[in-house]
């Protein structure tokens, strides 16, 4: 097992290096630029970077116009604020005309921690899924996340990154592979696949792990990527199985769950479950603490595993 790293911290790893590797890249932070990790391209390539202050709404405008321009932003701030309160500008100035603007938000879901429920983002990938044309990626580790911010670097068009402030462990090794829009299958299995994203793609093999003990065999995928969703991958892998359930940090209405419920509901209905936060927000507490009362642990997700199962 490697050392842990929070998927910002991956994040301004990534953002230092493309500061060299592409001089198209700008950076934009809201005042947030520590918490954000955009710190470490500011320390290579400041003459691209912008602190807008604290004007969300503002710096996505700006984003938008610099991407009018031939560049290639990224504006980062807490998910809370960097989508919620830049809602409409996201909508209607990056969204709607299809401007190739990558939204980096950090400090998303619970495991923010002692900032409470007003700086928990439990609803952002929600609001970003639901706008056209927007891609969403949830990455599960750091060297994901790195990969995943140089993807969409590549990748044409608005986008939506979203980044943790808890260091979580490792989940791929140094021969991973990103592709924006592809699942990833973790670990084979013939009872129930796991579907799974961000720092919950860990938490799941470790509940497939507690359910082979019982005899079950789970299969874990990460879905890195929630728009557009690798249906293909997802009813090829629910096909085998017969039943599913998804786990995310994230509330189980639109997110992850809501996304593979519709896929499912559209084309082969089958047991499903979803593992999330329950239509609650947030509140303050440690990590570990707020994932065990929201049912965010491995043994609270092989509990919905093995109910979802007795539907078969």
């Amino acid at each position: 097992m490697g050392e842990k790293m929070a998927t910002r911290e991956a994040y301004g790893k990534a953002l230092a290096q493309l500061a060299l590797e592409d001089k198209r890249v700008v950076v934009l932070d809201a005042d947030l630029s520590k918490s954000t990790k955009t710190v470490d391209f500011a320390a290579v390539a400041p003459e691209r970077f912008f602190n807008v202050g604290i004007a969300e709404g503002n710096m996505a405008g700006i984003a938008a116009g610099l991407a009018a321009s031939g560049k290639v932003p990224f504006y980062s701030s807490f998910a809370v604020f960097a989508v919620g309160r830049a809602f409409e500008q996201i909508r209607n100035s990056i969204a709607y005309p299809g401007l190739n603007v990558k939204i980096a938000a950090s400090h998303a879901g619970i495991t923010v921690g002692e900032d409470g429920g007003s700086h928990q983002s439990v609803e952002d990938i929600a609001l970003m899924r639901v706008l056209p044309g927007m891609t969403v990626v949830v990455p599960c580790d750091g060297l994901e996340t790195m990969q995943a911010t140089k993807a969409l670097a590549e990748y044409y068009g608005p986008a939506y990154l979203r980044l943790g402030r808890l260091p979580v462990a490792p989940v791929n090794d140094d021969s991973y592979q990103f592709q924006l829009g592809k699942g990833v299958l973790l670990k084979e299995g013939k009872d129930i696949a796991i579907f799974a994203c961000g720092m919950m793609v860990g938490l799941a093999l470790e509940a497939a792990e507690l359910l082979a003990e019982e005899g079950i065999c789970a299969a874990v995928a990460n879905i890195h990527t929630i728009k557009p969703l690798d249906e293909e991958f997802v009813l090829g892998l629910t096909a085998d199985c017969g039943a599913a359930i998804s786990v995310e940090e994230h509330s189980i209405i639109g997110g992850l769950g809501s996304a593979l419920a519709e896929t499912f509901c559209e084309n082969t209905p089958i047991p499903f479950s979803r593992v999330g936060i329950e239509d609650k927000f947030g509140q303050s507490g440690s990590p570990d603490a707020l994932l065990s009362q929201y049912g965010l642990t491995a043994s609270a997700i092989a509990a919905k595993a093995k109910k979802t199962l007795a539907r078969k």
